[in-house]
């Protein structure tokens, strides 16, 4: 992580330690396409329903799975702006790491719940393991809204990236650029929803080509740089011959180029999803491994959560509480007019 990106991670956790507790694509055009398929949460309480409708936004809290990712300080940054756009620059805003840990995540959700935070945007470590403090938090009254993954319990939305849909285009560039033939690995990251709908989306779309082999798909590379370097180091000492490589997000797929660029391998090409600047970078450099990566748009999933968080709590629930945001194919060949989500 260079040192700009250092500077906005402390910003961010500056946040926390201001949090007082006692009181993550969109299309250009910012359309999103609605799952017409899940159904909306229905164990919203009685007391639930008294708390919401036409209330002022006076505190939003914002649990996510790890602020080393750039992608999770675009989101936090951008919980906070809208935040105080909709209830002025006193709203109360908490962003807290969890990790990936579920205890502790479970714990600034009892903390958050216990502070009577109006809206409490959350992005699963465990999207089963969550359920139980999303039922408490719902039962005392608080606006729960899904970001960027799952979670069980009653959530009152869920915003994230179509995630099935990045695993396929994503898939589709390495099957196309291979000429149906070749050794794939999948650098595989937590289990979370949005990863599992990543690789199911890939795997979908590899299944068609029968002489597209996937040597690996179960190496959890941690959704990180140093992940990524440590298990395509792995996956370069056990197979001689890679010809693509699809990475669940973008700093394992830089994390799996670094591990190529020391091994001094050459005979392959990765493709990664996010859309984060570093990716962007590299797929514009002349000799980069990284050839594609299926762009998010974390700032708007955020914004769109707190959002939808302030439309219920003034009583305006979503016709449909699933919101699935269409992703775009950065390529060599369009990346010129493409800034990602910076």
């Amino acid at each position: 992580m260079n040192m700009k990106r250092i500077a906005i991670a402390a910003s961010i956790l500056g946040i926390i330690s201001g949090g007082v507790f006692g009181c993550t694509n969109a299309s250009p055009d910012n359309n999103t396409a609605t799952n017409t398929d899940t159904k909306p949460a229905t164990n919203i309480s009685a007391e639930t329903k008294i708390a919401t409708g036409n209330r002022k936004l006076r505190a939003v809290a914002f649990t996510v799975g790890d602020l080393s990712n750039p992608f999770f300080v675009v989101m936090g940054q951008a919980v906070e702006a809208e935040a105080k756009r909709i209830g002025g620059k006193d709203v109360n805003v908490i962003i807290a790491s969890s990790a990936y840990d579920l205890n502790q995540q479970a714990n600034q959700i009892e903390n958050f719940t216990a502070a009577n935070t109006d809206i409490i945007v959350l992005n699963a470590a465990d999207k089963r393991g969550i359920k139980p403090v999303v039922e408490r938090a719902k039962l005392a009254g608080r606006i729960v809204i899904a970001v960027d993954t799952g979670a069980d319990g009653g959530v009152d939305a869920t915003i994230t990236t179509n995630n099935v849909q990045a695993g396929e285009v994503s898939c589709k560039y390495i099957a196309d650029r291979l000429k149906g033939k070749g050794n794939v690995v999948i650098v595989n990251g937590p289990p979370v929803d949005s990863v599992i709908q990543r690789v199911s989306g890939c795997e979908s779309v590899l299944s068609k080509y029968p002489d597209i082999k996937i040597l690996s798909k179960n190496q959890n590379a941690d959704g990180s740089r140093d992940g990524g370097l440590r298990v395509m180091t792995d996956l370069l000492t056990t197979f001689p011959k890679i010809d693509a490589v699809f990475a669940i997000n973008d700093p394992s797929g830089v994390g799996a180029e670094l591990a190529a660029n020391q091994a001094q391998r050459k005979d392959f090409f990765i493709v990664g999803v996010d859309g984060a600047p570093e990716a962007i970078t590299a797929i514009a450099a002349k000799n980069s491994l990284y050839a594609a990566t299926a762009t998010q748009n974390p700032r708007g999933m955020a914004e769109k959560a707190v959002q939808v968080g302030n439309d219920i709590l003034n009583g305006k629930k979503p016709s449909n509480p699933t919101i699935l945001i269409p992703v775009k194919l950065i390529t060599k060949d369009n990346v010129s007019t493409e800034k990602g989500w910076q």
